[in-house]
């Protein structure tokens, strides 16, 4: 009976695939199985020396640098990282952040994690959206990859301008100096998930890593839904 009514429900109020708007199959979690094979993954996990992490030389040292996906205007990445952060569905991030976990979890530097933080929203930020959308992916790659999220070490002391449209210069001076560190014994000697939605210039990562490196003993690594650099 319960399935009878929960097929009529599908029939007038469909689940739709957050990437490309199809119907879902019964099996179907957030995104369809041909979304699911055909979403651009980045794949740099599994490589040590990828285009994220080479963004990041020269700035702040990593042990590792990672996205899941590439994120391009128009695509189906887009879809989900647009419906996620701005249309409530904190579901994605939570899916994404499990299905991500799962390839993270046996593969070295991401292997050796003690804690996940993911970078902070300001306060009233925060408190418009509802959430912030890289604790929400954080959480997800907490349940698979079994290592616990920890917002109370990193924290954004003011409020900055969307990084839309402003160059790489602009970016670091729209972020320079806006995270502060509490309780820095948590994380001192750890090896630290930085945890981001979408990598483009890196700034804002670099910002955050740079505040928690001052603030104690740590190694950071990186992890983001997508890459847009």
């Amino acid at each position: 009976m319960k399935s009878f009514f929960q097929d009529l429900f599908n029939l007038f109020f469909p689940r739709l695939c957050q990437a490309c708007g199809d119907a879902l199959a019964p099996a179907d979690e957030e995104i369809c199985l041909k979304c699911l094979f055909e979403l651009p993954y980045t794949n740099f996990h599994l490589a040590p020396e990828n285009e994220m992490i080479q963004a990041l030389w020269g700035r702040v040292p990593v042990e590792g640098a990672t996205a899941f996906f590439y994120y391009r205007k128009g695509g189906r990445v887009q879809n989900l990282v647009h419906r996620f952060k701005y249309k409530g569905k904190q579901q994605i991030g939570t899916y994404l952040g499990k299905l991500y976990g799962h390839k993270l979890a046996n593969q070295f530097p991401y292997n050796a994690i003690d804690i996940i933080i993911p970078v902070p929203l300001y306060k009233k930020k925060e408190q418009r959206r509802g959430y912030n959308q890289s604790e929400v992916f954080a959480n997800g790659l907490s349940k698979t990859m079994g290592i616990p999220v920890e917002t109370n070490v990193l924290f954004r002391i003011r409020s900055s301008e969307s990084q839309t449209r402003k160059t790489q210069e602009e970016r670091w001076e729209n972020v320079k100096e806006i995270f502060s560190v509490s309780n820095p014994e948590r994380i001192e000697g750890k090896h630290i998930l930085l945890v981001d939605d979408v990598f483009t210039t890196g700034a804002t990562i670099e910002a955050s890593a740079d505040t928690l490196r001052k603030a104690a003993n740590v190694k950071i690594s990186v992890v983001t839904i997508a890459y847009a650099g």
